[in-house]
């Protein structure tokens, strides 16, 4: 198909990406939803094979039914000009196959994270009553952040549609074949679990058990020669986890496990130290004397096709022919396979022989903390253990770089060649600073403390950080340090810079009005009378000199009016005259007096003795104003000299009583 091509006017064609059985696959742009989307087109000299295209649509039917994390998802199902195609999710990675190629040695738990998500992805299709049949690395991918996806559920069968199932075409690829497959049998959930056993070895070992010069000479091997031992390959594997491969490659369904789901329960603790010491798996078929082989009901007189093909060719009609020519008769199959389980027999007792011969020995592990990790593999080396597995893990007594603990634990016993996981440290535990800018000081201070930071603290005025929030940090954010190690210095707001009132004092308006623009201060300028200050000058100051300001804030001064001008004026007063008190023999007297003068003259009033005190611009009130007498009431002008706005005060004694008082004199 070409370059720009687009199919359904939605998927416009990149480039091809690889050809599988019956279909090329294309890397393709969804215009619609904005993706990079797989197309699978159904190959050309397909189109007019009706049987192929129905197996086409049921792949993509069986594949519409899984939805799940580790399947590739299905997403439109088409047809345009005589072109099949499936849309799909597409995977920007590499096949299982090429990451074994690039990756060998895998670390045996990243081994064990690869087939979880595997056996979770066929385990959902077992659920839905489909059997993949076509389990190899090939179809397994893996995506750039490590996510495994199984593909190509192309050959799955429904157990539901039970004559989709006797196919005369076996198109699975033929090293990943189960031994019922590859003589023609019924494929089950245990031939998908054989399959996933046979790539299980090819991750542990980089290589697929059987070859041979043909499809058909690498079939027969699977179920006539026994499986090679994963611990030949690599004496470190664990037994626990060769078992895992033997159980689920049985030559005898019956004696592999009987689903997904037991197979990854088996496999999630191989790597447990309290497996160290499990036995090798010894099927349990081969351990009957006499058996009576279940009969293997054939799908059709042929079973096998070369893998090469991957999908049936409508131009081939030989094959089947050439395949029965190269295939012995039942009976000489049973005498070979009655000689293979003796020479099996054969070889595993003698090899229980020498395994209880030559059994390793029990040691202690050692305590290798505080070493280096040379130091450490070399210790345990002494004692014929080795490194299985390094795992970095932070730790607050290690130093960076030294071994913190072992896994088995220290003084543990176990046999020997046995694997032991080291832990290194990389360190005390470290953090990524936040950015604590704009954040309450002492909420943040508090916070760090009971994080183990030391903190100090650096005041500045800041226009734009309100007062008590933090202006600057000395750690960067999302830098890692140690707490326990750091000490962080913050830099806090003290609100607007502040600066000390000055002394207007004899300043003038003017003067007043420029200070408080520099400053950027609001004044209110009063004015009054002062005899002391001059007219046109500052007599006061509010704030007071000295107080601390920031700009935006009020002042008032009080500018001199200079002294306030005086006024003259006058109050008239009646002053009464009242007879002077006198005793009772000064009374008799005076009245005697008055008898005998009378009828020649009328007697002279005594007088009054009068005393005037005021108070102004001129007088104070310990000075005597006037002194008269007055022998009858008498009226008289106080003139008083005052400045604006002030009052004067008069008190008129008569004969040294006071007999009126005024304190508050004033003009009107």
């Amino acid at each position: 198909m070409e370059k720009g091509k687009k199919l359904n006017g939605r998927y416009k064609i990149i480039r091809s990406v690889g050809s599988g059985g019956m279909a090329n696959v294309y890397l393709a742009r969804d215009l619609i939803l904005e993706r990079d989307v797989a197309v699978k087109v159904l190959r050309f000299d397909f189109r007019d094979d009706q049987n192929t295209i129905r197996r086409f649509k049921r792949e993509a039917l069986a594949a519409t039914e899984l939805i799940h994390p580790n399947i590739v998802s299905v997403y439109d199902v088409g047809e345009e000009e005589n072109n099949q195609y499936i849309v799909m999710e597409y995977i920007k990675g590499m096949d299982l196959k090429h990451y074994i190629h690039s990756n060998f040695p895998i670390p045996y738990q990243k081994v064990l994270d690869i087939m979880r998500q595997i056996l979770a992805a066929v385990e959902e299709a077992h659920k839905n009553r489909i059997i993949h049949r076509d389990l190899k690395p090939q179809n397994v991918l893996i995506d750039e952040s490590g996510v495994v996806k199984i593909t190509d559920f192309g050959i799955a069968v429904a157990l539901s549609q039970t004559s989709i199932t006797q196919t005369n075409s076996l198109l699975g690829s033929v090293h990943y074949l189960s031994p019922e497959q590859a003589r023609g049998g019924m494929a089950t959930n245990q031939s998908d679990i054989y399959s996933l056993g046979i790539i299980l070895y090819e991750l542990l070992t980089g290589n697929v058990p059987f070859e041979g010069e043909s499809a058909v000479s690498i079939a027969l091997k699977h179920f006539q020669e026994s499986l090679p031992s994963v611990k030949d390959f690599d004496h470190r594997i664990p037994q626990s986890l060769e078992n895992v491969v033997l159980k689920a490659t049985a030559k005898e369904t019956i004696d592999r496990y009987r689903s997904v789901q037991e197979m990854a329960s088996d496999l999630e603790t191989s790597l447990s130290p309290q497996r160290i010491k499990e036995s090798k798996f010894i099927p349990a078929s081969l351990m009957e004397k006499t058996k009576i082989l279940q009969p293997i009901i054939p799908v059709a007189p042929t079973a096998i096709v070369d893998v090469e093909e991957k999908a049936p060719d409508p131009k081939n009609k030989k094959q089947n022919n050439e395949i029965n020519k190269d295939t012995k008769p039942k009976k000489k199959q049973r005498k070979i396979f009655w000689l293979t389980l003796l020479l099996l027999l054969l070889i595993i007792t003698g090899s229980m022989v020498a395994f209880a011969l030559t059994a390793p020995k029990d040691v202690l592990i050692p305590d290798v903390a505080g070493m280096s990790k040379e130091e450490a593999e070399n210790a345990l080396l002494a004692v014929d253990l080795y490194v299985n597995t390094t795992i970095i893990e932070t730790s607050e007594d290690v130093k960076e770089g030294l071994v913190t603990r072992t896994d088995p634990e220290v003084d543990s016993s176990v046999k020997e060649e046995t694997d032991v996981n080291l832990y290194i440290s990389s360190g005390k535990e470290t953090v990524s600073f936040k950015d604590y800018t704009g954040e309450p000081y002492e909420e943040v201070r508090a916070e760090l403390i009971e994080q183990g930071f030391i903190t100090k603290r650096i005041d500045e005025s800041s226009n734009t950080f309100s007062e008590g929030s933090i202006i600057e940090q000395s750690i960067d954010e999302d830098e890692e340090v140690v707490p326990s190690e750091t000490t962080v210095t913050l830099t806090v707001s003290t609100g607007e810079a502040k600066f000390e009132m000055k002394d207007l004092t004899g300043y003038s308006e003017k003067g007043v009005q420029d200070y408080a623009n520099e400053k950027g201060l609001t004044v209110t300028i009063n004015k009054d009378y002062s005899g002391e200050v001059s007219e046109g000058q500052v007599i006061s100051q509010d704030p007071p000199t000295g107080e601390l300001l920031s700009s935006g804030a009020s002042i008032s001064v009080v500018i001199s009016l200079g002294e306030k001008p005086e006024q003259t004026f006058s109050k008239t007063v009646t002053i009464p005259y009242a007879e002077p008190k006198t005793n009772e023999s000064e009374k008799a007297e005076s009245e005697s007096g008055k008898k005998a003068e009378s009828g020649s003259q009328e007697s002279t009033p005594i007088p009054n003795e009068v005393v005037i005190y005021i108070e102004d611009n001129e007088h104070t009130l310990e000075d005597e104003f006037q002194k008269f007498t007055i022998t009858e009431d008498f009226e008289t002008v106080i003139p008083f000299v005052l400045q604006e706005g002030d009052t004067g005060t008069y008190r008129i004694e008569r004969d040294g009583e006071v007999i009126e008082e005024n304190t508050k004199v004033t003009a009107e």
